[in-house]
This record gives structure tokens, sequence and C-alpha cells, in this order.
């Protein structure tokens, strides 16, 4: 490896140095020769320096010229910044190229395949954000053109028409506050309100919320044990939403006659885990990396029978993260789903009766 090394950074200085020596040299002996005054010690001597001397002159030409070749190349090519061309010894005439435009095409490659990820991403976000749009608006439209064309005339008509036109505008706001919403999250220009609450109490409300909802399915909202009140610090309001995300979710893609069961265990002295657990149709390993993101749906087709904005666990990540917290899922295709996420224990409330940290003795 040293010789190749060699051979390939100084050959052409050492080959060079040689003859440039060994003509001097020559000229050296032929002059003394004819004045009859042969001094071989000086003949070494002035050997070695004329060598020597070729040698450094010669290869820090050849370094200096290769680095003014090289950064002509950096300047005639846009993409290439010669500020990045490092001002080092030059021991080969395309080292320093080579290895400069090495890493401007790894790097490139990387940059190309984040692009490239970026817009097919976005892409399918457009395509998602225009679908669900689309869809209440020529519901509305609709609805406007045909009381337009004479229907508004018939006051049963017109009453019914211009309730169903609400309805898909109230879809419309829904699916614009969720966007705004998720929006906010991502940028981190979403202020969180942190407070003490009971979240047994929270749970409970949500249950009461969507109590109709489960029952068209007659899926029972129920907790996996009774519990004393069990207090944490949060966001009250967003966690709400977030309870209201899984606990819908849980009903929409629950099996008729099921389960939605909410656990709440102490995990850690200052942390609970809540569990929001169903027995319906689960999701496959396929879909789970992606099932956080925008407007990505399982079933393309039946998921948008059952409404929602496609934006739900999507803003269910977004808040818990902005509470610095985990969220996780667990889930076996036709047997069922656990979304649960961690949450701060409330420090200004004591301890909770029957609840026992688990580093308890």
């Amino acid at each position: 490896m040293t010789e190749q090394k060699l051979k390939r950074s100084y050959r052409f200085a050492l080959i060079s140095s040689l003859y440039i020596t060994a003509v001097l040299s020559l000229l050296f002996l032929t002059i003394e020769y004819f004045l009859h005054t042969i001094h071989w010690e000086v003949l070494f001597l002035y050997t070695v320096i004329c060598f020597s001397a070729s040698f450094l002159l010669i290869q820090l030409r050849i370094e200096k010229l290769i680095y003014k070749k090289i950064k002509d190349v950096y300047d005639s090519v846009s993409l290439l910044d010669s500020k990045s061309l490092r001002k080092e010894r030059i021991t080969t005439d395309m080292a320093t190229l080579t290895r400069e435009v090495e890493k401007f095409a790894e790097d490139k490659k990387i940059e190309i395949e984040s692009l490239t990820v970026r817009e097919n991403y976005r892409k399918e976000f457009m395509g998602n954000i225009s679908h669900e749009l689309k869809t209440p608006l020529f519901t509305v439209q609709g609805y406007i053109l045909t009381l337009l064309d004479g229907a508004i005339s018939d006051e049963k008509v017109r009453e019914k028409y211009l309730k169903r036109a609400s309805k898909g505008v109230d879809r419309l706001i829904y699916i614009v506050n969720d966007l705004d919403m998720i929006s906010r999250l991502e940028v981190g220009d979403l202020i969180l309100s942190e407070e003490d609450f009971n979240i047994i109490e929270l749970v409970k409300n949500v249950f009461e919320l969507f109590e109709m909802k489960a029952q068209k399915k007659e899926i029972n909202l129920v907790f996996d044990k009774p519990y004393e009140p069990t207090y944490v610090y949060a966001d009250k309001d967003k966690i709400q939403q977030v309870l209201t995300n899984l606990i819908v979710n849980s009903i929409k893609y629950g099996k008729f006659g099921g389960t939605t069961e909410v656990s709440i265990d102490l995990i850690h002295e200052k942390k609970y885990i809540v569990r929001v657990t169903d027995n319906g149709e689960g999701v496959e390993d396929i879909h789970i990396p992606r099932l956080f993101e925008r407007f990505y749906r399982v079933d393309k087709s039946g998921s948008r029978k059952e409404g929602g904005s496609g934006l739900g666990l999507a803003i269910v990540k977004h808040i818990i993260e902005a509470h610095d917290e985990n969220i996780y899922l667990e889930s076996d295709y036709k047997v069922g789903s656990e979304f649960s996420f961690t949450i701060k224990k409330s420090e200004s409330i004591g301890d909770v009766e029957g609840v026992i940290p688990v580093n308890a003795t």
C-alpha cells in the first residue's frame, strides 16, 4: 500500500528530479574534468543538494498547479462550491477532486431521495385533501343548485335540502378546523394550558358524549376496573380531544357487539399510561408505521363511509408529543387494537387511594 501510494503521489517528481540531477551532475563533472580538478566529495554534495531542491520545487509546483486546476473546475461547475475545497497538500492529480465530488454526489443523492419522498408525500396529501373537501363541497353545491332550479318554492323540500347542505358545511368546517389544528401542532404554534384534572372524570364525559354512537353498534364503553379519582397534569381540552379521537376510532372500527375498554395504570412514580383497547378489526402490520400520518387510511373506500377528517390519529400523535409524552399502538389483525399514551401524574395532589406504584414493596 505504501509503495503504491509513493508511486502514485511522487513518481513524477522523483523521476523528473533524477533526470535534472543526472544532467546537472554530468555538466558539473564535465566542467571539472576540463579544469583537471575533480572533487568527488563536492560532486556528491552537489548531487544531493540538486536532487533535493529539484524534488521539492517540482512537487510544490505540481501541487499548486493541481489545486489551481481543481479550483477552476469548482468555479466552472455551479453545483460545486470552491469554498469546500480544502487547501491541503495534494499529492495526486485527482485525489482531492475525486474525494470532494464523491462527497458531493453522496450528499446530493441523499437530498434527491429526501425530495422524492417529500414530493410523493405532497402528491398523496394533495390527493387526499382534495378528495376530503370535494365530497362535502359537491354535496352542498348539489342541494343549493337544486333549490335554485325551483325546489326552493316547495317548503318541505327546501327545509330538507337546507338541512343537508348545512351538514355538508359542518363537515367542511370540521375538516378545516382539524387542518388548522394539525398545522399549528406541526409548527409548534399551539400553546398548551396545562392544569391538574381528574382523568377518570374526563373519560366518563367522553363515554357519555359517544354513548349513543356506540349503542348503534351495541359496543360497550367501559373501564377495565373501578377507579378512584386519578389526577394528571396536562392540557385538559387537548387530552379530551385525544381520548375523543381514540374512542371514536375504536367505535368506528369496532365489531358489532364489541367492547371499547379504557385502563389507566401508574407505570412510574411520575407517569400514568392510558390505554384504549377494542376487539374490532385490528390493523395489519404493513399499515402500522403510517397509521399516524395525515389522511392515511387503511381502507381507502370503506373508512371514508365512516366519516371523519382522516386527521384524527395525526392530531392525537402531535398533541401527545407536544406534551413531551409518547403514544403507542399494538394491534392484531382481526383481533383488535390498543392505543396507549403516557401522561404526567399530578404533583400538587396526593397519591390516589388504591393505586400502588410499580416500585412499591
